[in-house]
């Protein structure tokens, strides 16, 4: 092992070199060595630490909720603490950027699981280095590696990931970060749910936001026809650069005129976030089979109830008239699926055949989306619509490591 590993354990002995001097099975990597080496008897160690001579602190900032509000300013609050210690299978990981989601706010307003109270760690998603590993998550990760993951406590400084939820990816970049939630909810929506077909019309709803970036490019690999809609001219130019037919500026048209009069035989497929009057628009534009996919409903999570308005009451006339079908889709209920989408994604990505923008707030008011800070205003900006792609805040600075990637 290197020597600039810090090993450290709970107890008083320390770790202790011994020599290999018989055959057998190595209890570290599990392969039968043939020849005599030195290895480190790590069975009175819980975990090592350290990245390649760089100091980690005793301290970091992390948000936590510490009010139930869908208000997340009000929710959370960024308090120091004391940087953690990675269990025997877990992860140590210095994040380099988080991702913003929508769901963010349901999340502080203990929407998804009412037995938990605060406090409670916010965040679903980073990307960073492995600064300190458990002695089972060694086999698989060494210090240094660059890993994604997609669990609660992303934001913070640092954040302990069990090793098997984590994902290596080749550099800290943010885009591989637009995979793991915004991706991956696409990428599985549409393929389990969307039943597309070549030819088909679909309709993505916000489509130059995290996910719908991704929903109109998949739904355009699969020869569909694909209609998006958007809040500005420029996003209307970005969704025509990664192969939108019909960008909508809904603006300066109005969506429901231009759906009858363009697409009079109805749409095939909707891919929606936004919710409300939008999710009824939805489904009167749906065509004979048509297959409506609810990812979420954005225009509502502000409330105090986070469902917004919608008029329901001949709903099941409509579906059964069209022959047609509403769909819902939770993430975590296709985990299943996660990790052959993932991995198809980052082929795609990197043979150029993916484009994952992210969106930093660099044309923000107040700039850059730098330091955990920063978050609050991130998600300010995504819910006032003016990212395009998706959201991203860089935690850290670039490691020593990075700058030579």
């Amino acid at each position: 092992m290197s020597s600039l590993l810090l090993l450290r354990r709970s107890g008083a002995r320390a770790a202790t070199v011994i020599r290999c001097v018989r055959r057998g099975t190595d209890a570290l990597s599990g392969v039968h060595p043939v020849t005599r080496r030195f290895i480190i008897d790590m069975s009175y160690s819980a975990h090592f630490m350290d990245f390649k001579g760089s100091s980690i602190p005793s301290s970091m900032k992390k948000l936590v909720v510490t009010k139930l509000s869908p208000n997340f300013r009000e929710a959370v609050a960024v308090q120091r603490v004391a940087v953690p210690t990675p269990g025997d299978a877990d992860l140590l990981v210095r994040n380099r950027f988080v991702g913003i989601n929508a769901s963010d706010i349901n999340y502080s307003a203990g929407r998804y699981d009412t037995s938990v109270k605060p406090p409670f760690d916010a965040g679903f998603e980073g990307i960073g280095e492995v600064v300190g590993l458990g002695l089972s998550a060694s086999s698989r990760y060494t210090i240094g590696d660059t890993v994604a993951y997609f669990g609660s406590g992303a934001f913070a400084e640092y954040t302990v990931v069990a090793a098997k939820e984590t994902v290596p990816v080749p550099s800290v970049r943010p885009e591989f970060l637009t995979l793991l939630v915004s991706g991956a909810t696409a990428y599985i929506a549409l393929k389990r749910l969307g039943d597309l077909a070549k030819g088909e019309a679909v309709l993505v709803t916000a489509a130059a936001g995290g996910t719908g970036q991704f929903a109109v490019q998949f739904a355009k690999q699969a020869g569909c026809h694909v209609i998006g809609t958007c809040s500005s001219n420029e996003k209307a130019g970005f969704l025509k650069s990664i192969g939108c037919d019909r960008p909508i500026n809904y603006t300066e048209e109005d969506l429901a005129k231009t759906l009858r009069k363009e697409y009079p035989k109805g749409i095939d497929v909707v891919y929606e976030s936004v919710g409300g009057s939008v999710l009824e628009l939805a489904v009167n534009s749906l065509a004979n089979k048509g297959r409506l996919i609810v990812i979420g409903f954005i225009s509502g999570y502000q409330t105090s109830s986070g469902i917004p308005p919608f008029k329901g009451g001949t709903l099941p006339v409509k579906l059964l008239q069209k022959s047609a079908s509403i769909r819902g889709f939770f993430l975590p209920h296709f985990l299943s699926d996660y990790r052959e989408a993932l991995s198809s994604m980052m082929q795609m990505f990197a043979k150029g055949k993916l484009v994952c923008e992210v969106d930093c707030g660099d044309m923000a008011e107040e700039g850059r989306f730098v330091g955990l800070e920063s978050v609050f205003r991130a998600v300010d900006y995504m819910y006032a619509g003016k990212n395009l792609g998706k959201v991203v805040v860089e935690v850290n600075a670039p490691s020593v490591s990075d700058s030579k990637l």
